[in-house]
């Protein structure tokens, strides 16, 4: 084997190395999901004034970076209910980082 073709073949190597390490669209969303649904139970909890809410993922989207060499992140649309109130939180959770939620919409829950 000559030099070029080792070079290739160790290359190659390395290539798939670096891919198999790397965790798919999928894995990222699902390891995101509990830190997503704990910040805006968190968030909820306080703004709703209570303690007892639950949290529900309603859906999620992998998001691309927005600059060129920026971070993909993963963004949750999360319902937090308890109380007789319910809120809508939009948390977003860039890769490898915390997860922080912004503001949501709270409703009354009507009870009939």
């Amino acid at each position: 084997m000559n030099a070029r073709n080792l070079m290739l073949v160790l290359a190659s190597a390395a290539g798939f190395a670096v891919l198999a390490g790397c965790q798919s669209q999928g894995q990222i969303v699902a390891n995101a999901q509990d830190t997503a649904t704990q910040t805006a139970l968190k968030r909820g909890q306080f703004e709703l004034g209570c303690p007892s809410a639950t949290a529900t993922v309603l859906s999620n989207e992998m998001v691309q970076p927005i600059l060129w060499g920026g971070r993909e992140r993963v963004e949750y649309s999360i319902g937090v209910s308890g109380c007789g109130k319910r809120a809508t939180y939009v948390v977003i959770c860039p890769e490898s980082d915390e997860c922080f939620a912004a503001s949501g919409a709270e409703n009354q829950i009507d009870s009939k």
